[in-house]
Formats: C-alpha cells, sequence, structure tokens
C-alpha cells in the first residue's frame, strides 16, 4: 500500500493531465450547442409617462421570471409570454393582477386581420392604457424563433394540474423543458427638460393684415399606442399633418400671386402633445390670447383641427356647438359638402364634457376659449380603438382617399376665401393637389414612431424637417417650446422605451434536487467499486466531479 505522502504526490501529478485530458474532450466530444440553450431579442416597453399629476402606464422595467403561457400561469413568479390576438380582456385583467410580467407578441401580418379582431386588439389597448400598471410589459415584433418558443411553453408540461397523480406531476417536472425570461433593463427615470414643441406659420392676407379675418388650421403631429417605440400613427395623425402641408403648398401659390392674393389671413399650426390632453394646442392658446401683444386668432373666422383623415372619402365634422346660419362656418361646411362628388360630408354634436380628464377632440380647446372651432375627421367617435393603436399603419390609409378629401377641403377653403359660388373651381392643374407630395410624406412620417416623449428633443430630426418644411411656404414661422413646470409638471415623460431580452432554455427547480440525487448515488458506487486502491479512487472522484459538472450544465440548459 502507498503511503500518505505517496499518495498526495501521484494526485498532485495526475490532476493536471486528467484535467487537461478529460475536459475538453467531453466539450468536443458533445453533439449539442450551448449557444442554443439561449436567445436575444429587441422588445418595446409599453408607455410611461404622467400627466397632469396622474400616473400612466407601466411602472417596472426588471423581468427574471419563469416563462408560462396564458393557460398555465398561476403566480408572480411566472412571465406570461402569449400572441396579441390570443389575449382577452378578461385574462389581462387576471395578468396586471396576479401575474410577474408580461410579453406580448405582435400579430405577424396586421393586414390579414378582420375588421372584427382588429376591435378586440383596440380594446385590449385601451385596457392597458386605463392608469399604471404595476408589472413590467413589453411587446415583440413576430419571428420564426419567437414563434417556436412560445408553442414550446404552450407545450410545457411544468404545469401539474393535468397530471392524473402525483408521481406523474413528479415524472413531469423532471422531463419537461422551461424556459426563463430576463430583461435586465435599467429603471426608468424622468426624462429632464422634455418640450412639447409647436410650429406656426402664416400666409398674410391682402391688406392691413390686423384688419383682415383669419381662418385658422391645426393639426396635431404626434401619434400614439401602446408602446411609444411602435406609434406609427399613419392615419392618426399622419394624415392630418400631410393634409396641412399640401393646404400650406397650395395656398402659398395662391398667396403668392398679385392676382390671386385674397383678402384672408390663414393660420397654421403644427401642434405637439396632440394625444396629451392637446397640450400644445393649450400652450398656444395661452400665449395668443392671454399675452401682452394682440393675437390674429382672438377674432377668426374659425379654427378648423384635422385628425385622421385619410382611412376614407367619409368625412365627419365634430362640433360642440352647430354653427350658426350664415356665419362663416356654416358656409364653409356648406361648400365643403358640394366640394367633391366622391367625398361625403356629415356634422357631429357633441358637447364639452368639462368633468372628464381629456377632451375628445381638438377643437374642444379653442371651443373652451369660445373661439368657432370644428375638428374634420373620417372617424365617426372620439372613443374609436383606431384613434391610439399601434396597428395605425401605412395600410390604414388610401393615399388616393386621402387626395380626394385635400381637394375636397382645399376647394371649399378657396371658394370661401375668394367668395365664388360653388360651381367655380379657383384652383388649376398647377395648384391641385400632388399625389407623389401625399405620398412621399406618408412614406416619411411613418419611417419612424411619432410618440410624444420620443420627440421631446429640440434637435429632433423630424421637428427639424417640419420646419423646415413650413419655413419654406410660409412667412413668419415661429417654433414654440412647451416646457414642464418643475415643481408641478404637467407632463412627465421616461427614459426607457426598449430594452433586450435575454430567454434561457432551463429546467424547472426541482430538476436541481433531482439530478443532485442520482449523481451522488452513481458516483457513491463508483467509489465503492473502486475503493481497493486509493490512487485509482482519487482520480476517478476527480473525473467524476468533472463530469457531473458537465453533465449538470448539460441536462440544465440544454436538453
Amino acid at each position: 500500500m502507498f503511503s500518505a505522502g505517496d499518495e498526495l504526490e501521484i494526485l498532485k501529478s495526475i490532476l493536471p493531465f486528467s484535467f487537461l485530458f478529460f475536459l475538453p474532450l467531453f466539450i468536443v466530444i458533445s453533439p449539442v450547442s450551448m449557444v442554443g440553450a439561449s436567445h436575444e431579442f429587441q422588445i418595446h416597453r409599453m408607455h410611461q409617462y404622467d400627466l397632469q399629476g396622474i400616473s400612466h402606464g407601466c411602472r417596472s422595467t426588471h423581468i427574471n421570471l419563469e416563462a408560462r403561457s396564458l393557460s398555465n400561469w398561476s403566480t408572480q413568479r411566472h412571465c406570461v409570454i402569449t400572441r396579441f390576438e390570443d389575449i382577452t380582456l378578461k385574462m389581462l385583467s387576471d395578468i396586471k393582477q396576479y401575474a410577474g410580467g408580461l410579453l406580448i407578441i405582435l400579430p405577424r401580418d396586421v393586414t390579414v386581420l378582420s375588421q372584427q379582431e382588429k376591435q378586440l386588439l383596440g380594446d385590449i389597448e385601451t385596457q392597458l392604457l386605463k392608469g399604471e400598471v404595476n408589472l413590467p410589459i413589453y411587446f415583440s415584433t413576430w419571428s420564426p424563433e419567437f414563434e417556436v418558443i412560445l408553442r414550446d411553453v404552450e407545450n410545457s408540461k411544468l404545469t401539474d394540474e393535468k397530471a392524473p397523480t402525483a408521481w406523474d406531476a413528479i415524472l413531469n417536472s423532471v422531463s419537461a423543458n422551461g424556459y426563463q425570461v430576463v430583461v435586465s433593463a435599467n429603471k426608468a427615470t424622468p426624462k429632464v427638460d422634455s418640450h412639447i414643441i409647436s410650429i406656426q406659420g402664416k400666409l398674410a392676407g391682402y391688406g392691413l393684415e390686423d384688419k383682415l379675418p383669419t381662418i385658422a388650421i391645426v393639426a396635431y403631429y404626434d401619434s400614439f399606442g401602446v408602446s411609444p417605440e411602435l406609434s406609427f400613427g399613419t392615419d392618426n395623425n399622419g394624415s392630418g399633418v400631410i393634409m396641412l402641408l399640401e393646404l400650406v403648398r397650395i395656398f402659398s401659390y395662391l398667396y403668392a400671386s398679385s392676382r390671386a392674393h385674397a383678402r384672408v389671413n390663414i393660420l397654421f399650426l403644427l401642434s405637439g402633445g396632440g394625444k396629451l390632453n392637446y397640450q400644445g394646442s393649450k400652450k398656444w392658446l395661452e400665449d395668443q390670447l392671454d399675452g401682452l401683444e394682440g393675437s390674429l386668432i382672438q377674432d377668426a373666422m374659425y379654427v378648423l383641427c384635422l385628425d385622421a383623415v385619410g382611412a376614407s372619402n367619409n368625412l365627419n365634422v365634430h362640433v360642440s356647438k352647430p354653427p350658426k346660419e350664415r356665419s362663416p362656418a356654416a358656409q364653409f361646411l356648406q361648400d365643403l359638402k358640394s366640394a367633391h362628388e366622391n367625398v361625403t360630408v356629415e356634422v357631429v354634436h357633441k358637447k364639452i364634457n368639462l368633468a372628464e380628464d381629456f377632451l375628445a377632440w381638438e377643437h374642444e380647446r379653442y371651443s373652451i376659449r369660445r373661439l368657432p372651432a370644428f375638428t374634420l375627421s373620417t372617424l365617426k367617435s372620439y372613443k374609436d380603438p383606431a384613434r391610439d393603436t399601434i396597428f395605425d399603419t401605412v395600410d390604414s390609409v388610401d393615399a388616393k382617399k386621402l387626395a380626394a378629401n385635400i381637394e375636397a377641403l382645399a376647394l371649399a377653403l378657396a371658394r370661401q376665401i375668394y367668395n365664388i359660388t360653388a360651381l367655380s373651381n379657383p384652383l388649376n392643374s398647377h395648384i391641385s393637389v400632388d399625389p407623389e407630395f401625399v405620398k412621399t410624406w406618408m412614406d416619411f412620417l411613418t419611417s419612424q414612431p411619432r410618440a410624444p416623449m420620443l420627440l421631446s428633443e429640440k434637435n429632433n430630426p423630424l421637428i427639424k424637417v417640419l420646419q423646415d418644411s413650413m419655413h419654406r411656404y410660409l412667412k413668419d414661422t415661429k417654433t414654440i417650446f412647451h416646457t414642464a413646470d418643475k415643481r408641478d409638471p404637467e407632463f412627465v415623460f421616461y427614459d426607457v422605451t426598449k430594452a433586450t431580452v435575454y430567454i434561457y432554455n432551463v429546467k424547472p427547480a426541482v430538476f436541481d434536487l433531482f439530478l443532485m440525487v442520482i449523481i451522488t448515488l452513481y458516483l457513491s458506487v463508483i467509489y465503492l467499486i473502486v475503493q481497493a486502491s486509493i490512487v485509482f479512487t482519487c482520480i476517478h472522484l476527480y473525473i467524476y466531479i468533472y463530469i457531473y459538472i458537465y453533465i449538470y450544465t448539460l441536462i440544465k440548459y440544454v436538453i
């Protein structure tokens, strides 16, 4: 037999060689890649903002939870992964109260969804945006890899509710695979010096500007949906912006000619914060009406607000108070109804409800200040989910229908401004609606999300383009920056809008105990077999420790 000193010397000489030989050998002969156990995706966080002291949207960012499907989650230790079209309002209510996180996969192709399905998805968005939500909620675009993970989660045996016996439940827990969802996003913090930016410009009429009547045309340029990074807002309100800019182009040509220089001022305003209770218009009105200097808006003929005007040729004129007969507003509506054979116009009357936290339409901001105002929209109700949805994509707008609506509006305005009959057309082929202009602006506005918190910096590229476009055609263009009060802010934006999710293929926690018992028994048997020789016993013991570590890692994160 060997002495204790001899045994130690043998171990010292053999251990390094066993480490260099056996461990690399196990890794080389492994048929499974460890990389396949990890998946990485870019995801978009739900809205988080404060408005008038009230918190809205998601309050949390971090996730490190086990993934479960809609059918087998149960506690706050689970992150629910689901397709957007599979969730219901009842499920959403339960998840918001009892789950630990929610990851929603967006539809693969929105265009194939029926109108009813889009309506249901809009209701889900509306429900999510009511008040604040304590659990972290993220959205991801569809991908084949995510679809595979989702199917695995849906078919997982991790839940023991369907197991016929306790033994079957234990076997399911040991044999099933699972996923761990990890989102290591920083805690969202308020953005310092956020701005709501509005851009104004005007076409001065012929004569003394202060003595001429004024028509104001307003459209907010931001968009809104359940997630800032997914809010492209093609119709709401990209179409309104396009209509305003095309009117700017058309009437700038008319006003550039001494023959066609009308005796009416036209004021244009691209307002910011439209989806934040029309904060841009509110600030602009305060500056105009409460300032020391006089304002053209004080004696305006009317204020025309544009909101989602590209989905159809059925235009609705929303008013808080029906215009009086023979008033400029009533005359304009009459001209609009007969302006285009393919465009229909209907007046929708709704009183302002000051008890509500949010105003229904932008014209209500002006009506409250006793200005004649109305909103033009293809939507009949302010509660339509299409107003605040991430599914308002380029397919929501028909460029030809939008062009027809612009043509009808331009013609109605021209007839009123030049005081001509309904049978006359003051627009010619050189200054008519340009379809290429409409298409170019639509492509540009839908190329990036336009949520208010993403446009809150002074040097934002989109704001810069809008400023340049207004300045090109209009005089006296001006940019208004509305910064929230630091002590009592009207609005607060937060900085985390997107993140990266890591999804790991793992075994359930009970598997650790099971594996430890099995490997311990195995090593004990081997130890007893080779205990006759202490040297070989030690060598094998170290080898089996390496085997233990390798097998444990391989089974836990790969199988």
